[in-house]
């Protein structure tokens, strides 16, 4: 462990980077490492959306929601990103100009590499017989739509983001059968389904439109994070932001009338609790992006306060490379699957299983450890060579 956590100042030391932005975005990738484990070697019981309260145990429950700060966290950094980035520029119209190109041509960039290296990593098969788009695939396409949106008024772009995020629930029970004109436009953007284009299939597993309206809400807050807003006002900003969220997660979520599907009481307290914090990903729910970016927003807020602190530092590092990092552990729990299944053979019907839910947080925390030391020097190459452009999409 020493090699891991004695990185501060760590490789971002003198970037210009914001280590809260970093550390945040780095934890809810090791949250991510751990569900992925899950996915890898938990196959044989799987965890459906939302989760079936009385049939999944508090090992599974917990890590799961753990990982549902995931992608909101980092879908919302993504935009407050890119407002970071357009600020470099002194002229509006230039700032605007340079992050609507930048959001362009990463969320092309995105999205085919979700349709190829990333879709190969979860299945290896070539050609594919079915391609999955997922998280990566949704960011980019919401970075798309940025590039648009940030002409926006700051006022109109949040309204949008607040309505887009607010509002697309009424919207759960519009749906298209197969052969509807609408039918594939409106799988990519709310309805998740399977699609079929060229003989392949396409699983819309991320619909697409409530995240647009994070990514538009990270975008927004962009100048809390601007030169004129010290640092005590911006911790107290993200403080009432991420208060709010979850108080209002919680009164929508007592009163069981918008937001999510019905919660109701279990046979145990313990069974009660978690059927309360039982939300919907797929797409996400109100309720499920309040709760996330409620806790997000008060993360976020700690971070700041304590900027600098060298425990920071090897969550800051892992969150400078995101990209690296994400297609890095798919690849290696992919090959870790397949050694398993070759050394042991197939305990769990056709697949390969653990037996015992606490493997799941020792092999996250090795896995960790082991790609530390690849992301750190990914993480400094970025630094060092500003003159490779296409590091930056990584």
């Amino acid at each position: 462990m020493k090699n891991f956590s004695a990185s501060a100042p760590s490789a971002l030391a003198g970037a210009g980077r914001l280590q809260s932005i970093d550390a945040l975005r780095g934890l809810v990738m090791l949250f991510m490492l751990l569900d992925h484990v899950r996915e890898t070697f938990y196959l044989h019981l799987q965890v459906p959306d939302p989760m079936v309260v009385a049939d999944t145990p508090p090992g599974l429950f917990v890590p799961r929601m753990l990982a549902h700060l995931c992608a909101p966290v980092f879908v919302f950094l993504t935009g407050l990103s890119a407002y970071l980035y357009a600020s470099r520029h002194a002229d509006a119209g230039q700032a605007r100009a340079a992050a609507s190109g930048f959001l362009w041509r990463r969320g092309l960039f995105l999205v085919l590499l979700e349709v190829t290296v990333i879709n190969f990593a979860w299945t290896f098969q070539f050609p594919p017989a079915k391609v999955f788009l997922q998280v990566i695939w949704a960011i980019g396409l919401s970075m798309l739509a940025l590039s648009l949106l940030v002409w926006l008024p700051r006022r109109a772009l949040l309204g949008l983001g607040v309505v887009l995020v607010a509002g697309h629930n009424l919207l759960d029970g519009l749906h298209f059968p197969a052969g509807h004109l609408l039918h594939a436009p409106w799988a990519i953007l709310h309805d998740r389904g399977w699609l079929e284009l060229a003989g392949v299939q396409l699983r819309t597993s991320y619909p697409v439109l409530p995240w647009v309206g994070v990514i538009a809400l990270g975008y927004g807050i962009g100048p809390w994070f601007g030169k004129d807003c010290d640092a005590a006002r911006r911790r107290q900003l993200l403080l009432v932001a991420g208060v709010a969220s979850l108080l209002g997660f919680a009164l929508l979520r007592t009163l069981n009338v918008y937001g999510d599907a019905p919660w109701q009481a279990g046979a145990t307290t313990l069974h009660t609790v978690m059927a309360w914090f039982n939300v919907t990903k797929y797409p996400p729910s109100l309720l499920f992006l309040l709760l996330t970016l409620g806790v997000g927003l008060l993360l976020l807020r700690g971070f700041e306060a304590r900027a600098g602190a060298r425990w920071l530092a090897p969550l800051a590092t892992l969150g400078a490379a995101p990209m690296f990092f994400y297609v890095l552990h798919l690849y290696v729990l992919k090959c870790m699957y397949l050694a398993a299944v070759a050394a042991w053979g197939t305990n769990q019907g056709p697949l390969f299983g653990l037996d015992r839910l606490l493997w799941l947080w020792v092999i996250s925390a090795l896995l960790a450890v082991a790609l530390y030391p690849a992301v750190r020097w990914f993480a400094a190459l970025k630094q060092r060579r500003r003159d490779l452009t296409w590091l930056k999409y990584l």
